[in-house]
């Protein structure tokens, strides 16, 4: 069986957070991912790289990008990549001679992907950010948390990987479909605060319809209605409540046992005490037995999960939504084909560790004189920095 994207190449410039997330999923999907690592490390597991999990299914090659001689041995594999996804401050791969213009000169199909947290351009184009930062400025970060508190970091999951490095991905893939098509590559530009502005639309569209108060915790999907929350149980855990539906909300009713009129879901006079109600019959029960209480119901209950416990769950075990590679529990590949399997190809590899055998099957000349001038650089020969 053969993934999707089975004989496209990508070079990854290697970096950090959403750029090796995006060559990752494209390495899933069964594209032949180069990441192109530099001496000195570019990563956070220098001495662990097996734990790399963003850099499974990848053969690593390393180059000192800072010799000419690696800068045009790059240039040279473009000629044969479809793809070349990087992540540098905008202009960075231009002062290193990788930039946009010298890659689609070599190779005018090539699909040029960069990714970063402001974009290419604007007043903040050159400023440090981190995940937090980019979705402060979007208003996601806002409208996240308790109304009498400060707002919550979602971890990364919004800004590096949903509004990043997924979206690099979809702009890469409709890139890759252009190309075919006219023949002509092209540049995208994905930029954080572009991606989550995004994926606000739907927020954005019920407050343009008045259906969305601008503050925390006070609508519909950010824990202001007592039957989409999050309540305690007895043993100090939580569950997840989520009975928007009529019918669903309903269930709800039935399965906590409270005596409150269904049809008046909606009336807000009602919250406060229909709150207090649901989270003192929650406490009276521990997570487990309220599990399988409202196990096979419609009720939309569900326990919150450690992030380790989530691998014990049946139905996460059933669809093998977790899987261990070389005793690291990880993500499977997502989403699904009906052609093929979805499984992890290989383990994180070591800085270096297929240089060889890159430049060879890439076309590259002189391999044994690259290495021997510290051009290449073979994985025997990296030292932590």
């Amino acid at each position: 069986m053969t993934k999707p994207l089975a004989g496209c190449r990508v070079l990854e410039l290697a970096g950090i957070g959403p750029g090796p997330f995006a060559g990752m999923f494209l390495a899933d999907l069964g594209a032949e991912v180069v990441r192109v690592d530099r001496p000195g490390g570019s990563g956070f597991f220098a001495g662990s790289e097996h734990v790399d999990i963003m850099n499974r299914g990848k053969q690593s090659l390393l180059l000192d990008l800072k010799k000419p001689e690696a800068v045009d041995v790059l240039l040279r594999m473009v000629e044969h990549a479809d793809v070349l996804i990087e992540g540098y401050r905008p202009g960075v791969a231009e002062k290193l001679g990788v930039g946009p213009e010298a890659c689609l000169a070599r190779n005018p199909k090539l699909v040029y992907g960069r990714i970063t947290g402001w974009g290419q351009d604007g007043p903040l184009a050159q400023s440090a950010g981190h995940d937090i930062d980019y979705i402060a400025l979007t208003g996601a970060l806002h409208a996240i948390g308790p109304a009498d508190g400060a707002p919550q970091i979602p971890l990364n999951l919004l800004g590096d990987f949903g509004g990043g490095g997924a979206y690099l991905v979809i702009g890469v893939l409709a890139a890759l479909i252009d190309a075919k098509a006219t023949g002509t590559g092209q540049v995208v530009d994905a930029a954080i605060v572009d991606g989550v502005s995004h994926l606000l639309s739907s927020t954005h569209m019920m407050i343009a319809a008045g259906a969305w108060a601008d503050r925390r915790q006070s609508n519909m999907l950010d824990g202001g209605t007592p039957y989409y929350s999050i309540y305690e149980t007895a043993d100090g855990r939580h569950m997840a409540v989520g009975a928007l539906e009529p019918k669903f909300y309903a269930e709800l009713l039935s399965g906590l046992g409270l005596d409150e009129p269904a049809h008046r879901q909606h009336d807000q006079s009602r919250w406060p005490g229909l709150r207090r109600s649901i989270a003192a019959t929650f406490k009276t029960r521990t997570q487990s037995e309220w599990t399988d209480h409202f196990a096979n119901t419609d009720a939309c209950v569900a326990p919150i999960a450690t992030l380790t416990g989530a691998a014990e769950n049946s139905h996460v075990r059933a669809r093998g939504s977790l899987v261990e590679v070389g005793g690291v529990l990880q993500s499977a590949p997502a989403p699904r084909f009906s052609k093929e399997q979805s499984t992890v190809n290989w383990p994180p590899p070591m800085p270096g560790e297929h240089s060889r055998e890159v430049l060879t099957r890439w076309g590259a000349t002189h391999i044994d004189d690259l290495i021997a001038r510290g051009v290449a650089i073979e994985a025997l020969e990296v030292t932590a920095p």
